[in-house]
């Protein structure tokens, strides 16, 4: 997911967020088991190694993008669909041991790379996965919203209400933007009870709203919002 949104805070501090953020899931991750990760994950017909096998690859697949802004050499963030799901499945079967050490390194590879990153190349443009434009800013969101929302996937005890305020904020309307694109039915205003944010979706007619942790979760398919009000339609988890 990425949007045209300015950066929130300075390019170490966002580093910082990931750095904190990724020490969480590796904290969590060392607490499970072999028999853990074949179990089903939050993600549809993905097991907990495959979403652990997933976070790895996508590492690599942002270094990808840091040395193509870094050289000015176009490096495809992955090399094709197939070869992402191909690893993906790969890795999926691995044994803790094995999945926690890849996601180790390639997690500190990746931010090694940010963190000795030249300023003047950050505003660099580079493409995601679909062909998307960005500057190349925007991968340290993308990195964040990997680590953060698959971690609440991989159902070991950590929700959408332990994410952070300010990532909330951000993700909130970024979601409802997205979302608002494809609307083609009766639309919906959606409004964050805790924070005030109000936002719509098509051309409302009628009201969602809730938490705006609850909210976010909803709209990017991580809950059935029974903790919101309102007619809610049924959303797709993204991968």
């Amino acid at each position: 997911m990425t949007s045209d949104a300015p950066e929130l805070t300075a390019l170490s501090d966002q580093l910082d967020t990931i750095a904190a953020a990724t020490g969480r899931l590796l904290a969590a991750v060392g607490e499970l088991t072999d028999a853990d990760l074949v179990e089903p994950s939050l993600l549809p017909g993905w097991t907990r190694g495959h979403v652990l096998a997933h976070l790895s690859r996508n590492a690599d697949s942002l270094v990808n993008l840091l040395l193509w802004a870094r050289t000015g050499i176009e490096t495809p963030q992955y090399a094709s669909q197939f070869l992402r799901e191909a690893d993906i499945e790969a890795g999926a079967p691995r044994p803790l041991r094995e999945q926690l050490e890849d996601l180790t390194a390639a997690s500190e590879r990746w931010l090694a790379l940010a963190r000795a990153m030249p300023g003047e190349q950050w505003s660099a443009i580079v493409r995601n996965r679909k062909g998307g434009e960005m500057p190349a800013t925007r991968v340290l969101w993308m990195r964040l919203l990997e680590v953060e929302i698959h971690h609440v996937d991989l159902d070991i005890g950590y929700t959408p209400a332990q994410w952070s305020p300010d990532f909330v904020a951000r993700l909130l309307p970024q979601s409802v933007a997205e979302l608002d694109a494809t609307v083609t039915g009766p639309g919906r205003t959606i409004t964050a009870t805790d924070t005030g944010y109000t936002g719509t979706l098509g051309t409302p007619v009628s009201t969602v709203s809730g938490p705006a942790c609850a909210l976010t979760a909803w709209l990017i398919g991580r809950s059935p919002g029974t903790d919101l009000t309102g007619d809610l339609p049924e959303l797709a988890a993204w991968k």
